[in-house]
């Protein structure tokens, strides 16, 4: 008994020495549920039990939300295709919240720079400036530009996360900024809000009202609970207010605002705009960058009017502001005046039906549509007489 006894002693002290140890005292299997969070794999079905999420389910709704966007799209609705967009940051004490794995900030700098890239992919000629909010201040992380990589590389550097949040500071100074944009380009602001409160120097009415005569059009992503502000500074402005549930969900909503919006009814303006294209130097040439005030030796581009040299393209001139652009860029904003027709689902019992018409062959790729590793087969609406085909491993169209 008293080996026993003593046994049960040492066990004890062993469970106050790991007592700081989270999963120092679980099992394997346990630990791989507990890193896991493995009950948000789970939804309830109609009769109230709980299953497995259904991924091909999740596609096939993703797939039909790009369809209804397209659908829109159609009706040759006005975009805008030179767009100034601040990405303003919260970075209160309530981002380092733990909520999201690892923590609120960690998983925004993550899809901020997957953002970052798919926003100048889909919009070339367009440019992005973040703000962040810290300590009740607002500051500008980087200055409105076409280069994705100064704007990643300055973020991931200061995440720090300290004091109050402040959104009518950082609405005062975007609209400051943006204020300075030409009238062609479409001013637009995103805000990433972590907290629950705004602590504020005046009447932060007033300062939406002067961000909806600025023509700025503010968006709203809520990390915690809805505000009543914030939807109130997107519906003043013609904006979109969505909070995330979970970290996939924030991925989904933030990636919403890469393709330009529609252009609001009583700004939309035609404008013509001077555009410059300019040569690529040499790969030895040695000249100063207007861009960085400094000696550069490498390939750069030379400004067709003045001659200046910019370090990359889309840009705009230091020295006499002309916009300069290349030829694929303005390639790749045309598919978004012409977008692709919407496409309908065809099954494999349709095209192994005798009397159908349509062929068994992708338009695309000449590969047989029978084959069961396709999971998607579409056609398009306006001659429904050529079927396409998508995998589901493959990107919609």
């Amino acid at each position: 008994m008293n080996n026993g006894a003593g046994r049960r002693i040492n066990g004890a002290a062993e469970e106050d020495d790991d007592e700081d140890d989270v999963n120092g005292d679980l099992d394997a299997w346990e630990r791989t549920y507990t890193d896991e969070r493995s009950w948000e794999s789970l939804q309830e079905d109609e009769s109230g039990m709980l299953r497995p999420i259904d991924n091909q389910a999740l596609y096939h709704s993703q797939y039909r939300r790009r369809l209804r966007s397209l659908s829109s799209t159609a009706a040759r609705i006005q975009k805008g295709l030179i767009r100034y967009l601040y990405i303003v940051i919260d970075l209160s004490r309530a981002a380092s919240e733990m909520d999201f794995r690892p923590s609120r900030i960690a998983v925004i700098a993550k899809h901020v720079e997957t953002f970052i890239r798919e926003f100048f992919y889909q919009n070339p000629l367009s440019q992005v400036g973040i703000v962040t909010i810290k300590d009740g201040v607002a500051h500008c992380l980087t200055d409105i530009g076409g280069s994705p990589e100064s704007h990643i590389n300055a973020l991931m550097k200061k995440l720090e996360c300290s004091g109050d949040s402040s959104l009518q500071n950082a609405l005062d100074l975007v609209d400051g900024y943006l204020n300075q944009i030409p009238s062609y380009g479409h001013r637009e602001v995103l805000i990433l809000y972590s907290a629950l409160s705004t602590c504020d120097p005046g009447d932060i009415m007033d300062t939406i009202q002067k961000c909806r005569k600025s023509k700025i059009r503010c968006s709203v992503i809520g990390l915690a609970a809805e505000m009543f502000i914030c939807k109130h500074l997107c519906q003043e402005t013609g904006g979109t207010y969505s909070v995330a549930l979970d970290e996939s969900h924030f991925k989904e909503l933030i990636l919403e605002h890469a393709p330009p919006p529609p252009a609001i009814a009583e700004f939309a303006v035609a404008n013509l705009i001077k555009m410059g294209f300019p040569q690529r130097a040499a790969e030895g040439s040695i000249s100063i960058c207007s861009c960085h005030k400094e000696a550069k030796v490498g390939a750069g581009y030379t400004c067709p009017r003045c001659k200046a040299r910019a370090c990359e393209l889309p840009t705009e001139c230091c020295v006499c502001g002309l916009t300069l652009v290349s030829s694929p860029h303005l390639a790749r904003s045309y598919h978004h005046l012409f977008p692709i027709a919407p496409f309908d689902e065809v099954t494999s019992s349709h095209l192994n039906n005798p009397n159908c018409k349509l062929q068994r062959n992708c338009f695309g790729c000449q590969q047989s549509l029978l084959d069961p590793v396709f999971g998607l087969r579409k056609q398009t609406r306006a001659c429904r007489c050529v079927p396409e085909v998508q995998t589901v491993l493959l990107p919609g169209l």
